[in-house]
């Protein structure tokens, strides 16, 4: 039965959301997952967590671009690593999603996409899976 699954993500550039509805998928059929939550879980203070549109890719360019400017790296941060940015940035995600699951498929809408939200790459991450099975 389903268990605990971490995947190892490499990111390019130092924000970007990388799609990993496919990774997720892929975990529940592997454990033979039916019916339950899957918990998405992003073990790094810099990177999160998000649900949104998965069908144009200007969506996501949008959401770096615009959360970018938003909080720019260079806002004069105290934070002597220089990522305070970063921090924030995550914050205003988050570090977990939760996602129903029904017959072994992830319930998203039409449009929507998993991704990992990367604040301070180019950086090897972890993204950690749990499958928790409705109760019998």
């Amino acid at each position: 039965m389903a268990g605990f699954k971490e995947l190892s993500l490499r990111t390019t550039r130092r924000c970007e959301l990388i799609n990993v509805t496919g990774e997720t998928q892929a975990y529940l059929k592997d454990s033979k997952a039916r019916d339950g939550l899957l918990v998405i879980f992003v073990p790094h203070t810099t990177a999160g967590v998000t649900i949104n549109e998965n069908a144009d890719p200007d969506v996501t360019r949008d959401i770096i671009n615009f959360t970018s400017g938003l909080i720019p790296e260079d806002s004069g941060f105290a934070h002597s690593e220089g990522n305070s940015d970063a921090h924030i940035k995550s914050s205003l995600f988050s570090p977990s999603l939760a996602v129903i699951v029904q017959g072994g498929r992830l319930c998203l809408g039409t449009w929507q996409g998993v991704y990992f939200a990367e604040f301070d790459g180019p950086r090897s991450r972890k993204l950690w899976l749990k499958f928790q099975p409705d109760p019998a």
